[in-house]
């Protein structure tokens, strides 16, 4: 059976690497945020605005506990799940967890070029991106750094270097 969760800052890779990692081992993929807002048919921006961030923050506990229960699968979390609760410990009981770090710069270069509407950055400059990245690092590394493997993915700018990082994890993981 395989079960492994991916934890890192936002923008680091965690579902695009998710996804091609449960590809590459032919196991389910599941987007934490995104499983949210399918259970809830709602965005996760609107849950936020209705629910709070401890609404928020208990709900995703919730899918994490469900979504940590399944077989065969890679799921990626949003970059607030392991500070939460008692959230990284339980993942850490439940999978093979893997910190996706990179470095505040190409953390923010990630970000800049996302298609995905991003609140909590939304008309930043790259500095003060950089600078925002910096601070909430700070409080959430410690967090990151409980997975049970740490993974480099600073250089991973493409296809190709996505797939080298898929077969580092591969053989980080013994999979």
């Amino acid at each position: 059976m395989i079960r492994i969760i991916l934890v890192g800052y936002m923008g680091a890779g965690k579902t695009t690497v998710g996804r091609q990692l449960a590809k590459a081992l032919n196991v389910s993929f599941y987007d934490l945020d995104w499983y949210v807002e399918e259970r809830y048919h709602k965005r996760i921006p609107q849950i936020f605005a209705e629910m709070g961030e401890e609404g928020f923050r208990e709900l995703e506990q919730r899918m994490l506990h469900e979504v940590a229960e399944f077989e065969n699968v890679v799921v990626s979390c949003g970059g607030g799940t392991p500070c939460f609760f008692d959230n990284m410990d339980y993942m850490n009981q439940q999978a093979e967890t893997v910190y996706l770090k990179a470095r505040p710069d190409v953390l923010a270069k990630h970000l800049k070029m996302g298609r995905t509407v991003r609140p909590l950055i939304q008309g930043k400059s790259h500095d003060e991106l950089e600078d925002y990245i910096k601070e909430m690092l700070l409080t959430r590394e410690p967090y990151y750094k409980k997975a049970k493997h740490i993974v480099d993915v600073s250089l991973m700018d493409n296809y190709e270097k996505i797939a080298i990082t898929v077969d580092l994890l591969r053989k980080e993981l013994g999979v």
